[in-house]
């Protein structure tokens, strides 16, 4: 966080992207070197961030990586959005903390402000409308909204 607040997010969006990636890769992340990282993003554990091709972490994403979040080919993450791939066990005395990845597949859009708690996957080509909070997979294709996120309708792609 230190080396990214000093390093990273004084570069203006323009300037950096392929620095900003160096960056990354020098934690341990599995960037593309086409990936689009904005400097306001707050990543916990890079080592734990892998992104495909064209994906991309808009401004003030925060991605709380505690286990492998994983961003597909041409899939946005829209500003605000919130990836939390760790809860605690309410279960137990302690509320130790639990994990689970987070697979976005590839063409996926998470709108504005989404909440995507551990172990969702987004599947292949679907939307995440604005302010949804998403605790369950979502499937391929599809649009999805609210909290909880509930299926609207299938995603038609016109050529």
């Amino acid at each position: 966080m230190i080396v990214w607040t000093l390093l990273a997010r004084p570069l203006p969006r323009s300037l950096g992207n392929g620095w900003k990636l160096f960056l990354l890769r020098s934690f341990g992340a599995k960037v593309h070197s086409k990936a689009v990282v904005y400097s306001s993003v707050r990543i916990y554990m890079p080592w734990n961030l892998e992104m495909d091709e064209y994906s991309c972490l808009a401004p003030e994403v925060d991605c709380y990586n505690a286990a492998k979040i994983k961003i597909g080919a041409h899939s946005t993450i829209s500003q605000k959005a919130y990836l939390c791939a760790a809860s605690h066990d309410i279960s137990k005395s302690n509320h130790p903390l639990i994990t689970a990845p987070i697979i976005i597949e590839d063409q996926a859009w998470i709108g504005a402000d989404v909440f995507i708690g551990m172990g969702v996957t987004i599947g292949q080509g679907a939307v995440v409308g604005a302010r949804a909070a998403v605790f369950k997979n979502v499937e391929p294709w599809t649009i999805v909204g609210g909290n909880p996120a509930k299926f609207i309708k299938n995603r038609d792609m016109v050529c």
